[in-house]
């Protein structure tokens, strides 16, 4: 994958937003907090050189390139965090403001004809089966017409994590979704399921509010 475009906008964007919470969250001084981010950047770009380019049809390039940026700060980082604190850590990275008012825009074509025509192009394309970066993604919708649930059955931040040997931190990621669908607004983000504990797919379900 070419450093130039997303992945470098995604640095851009998140990285002070990243070096930040070092501080916040896991109590590093601002020094080591800026040594961590500037070890973390080449790494970043080495994880980005590592990985195919998408599709164009593929809408989970940026989970991935997400991924590869949490994952250049912790192998950047002295000590190893533990689940729960990465879990705050990276929400409160990523959960800037203009990630809460993409959020908030996203939400409102939530359950659109469009929105949906959108999720079961994601599911019939099935981008893993060519690219083992990316995901495969069954759709239901709730025969009660309160929402709908992606189930997906490959997991691209599952693969590049456990490349890294990160895999244990994966769930650390995985509750992210719970966050951006509260700052969307319009959903509950509901979940039993996914292949990082174990699980043989993850469920993410997207109930209408009220």
């Amino acid at each position: 994958m070419k450093y130039a475009g997303m992945p470098f906008g995604m640095w851009a964007l998140f990285a002070g937003s990243f070096q930040k919470q070092l501080t916040a969250v896991l109590g590093y001084d601002a020094a080591t907090a800026r040594a961590i981010t500037k070890k973390a950047k080449p790494q970043y770009r080495q994880i980005i050189a590592g990985l195919p380019e998408f599709e164009k049809a593929d809408r989970f390039k940026m989970n991935l390139v997400n991924c590869a940026m949490i994952g250049a700060f912790i192998l950047s980082m002295p000590q190893r965090p533990e689940v729960d604190r990465l879990t705050d850590y990276y929400a409160r990275s990523m959960m800037t403001k203009p990630m809460q008012w993409f959020c908030r825009k996203s939400g409102k074509s939530k359950f659109t004809p469009k929105d949906i025509a959108a999720m079961k192009a994601t599911a019939a394309l099935k981008a893993a089966d060519r690219n083992p970066y990316s995901w495969n993604m069954e759709f239901y919708e709730y025969p009660d017409g309160s929402g709908y649930e992606g189930r997906f059955t490959k997991c691209g931040i599952c693969v590049l994590m456990k490349e890294l040997g990160l895999y244990d931190l994966t769930p650390a990621l995985c509750r992210l979704d719970y966050t951006m669908s509260e700052a969307g607004g319009v959903t509950d983000f509901v979940r039993q399921y996914t292949l990082a504990s174990g699980g043989s797919y993850c469920d993410c379900g997207y109930k209408k509010k009220g």
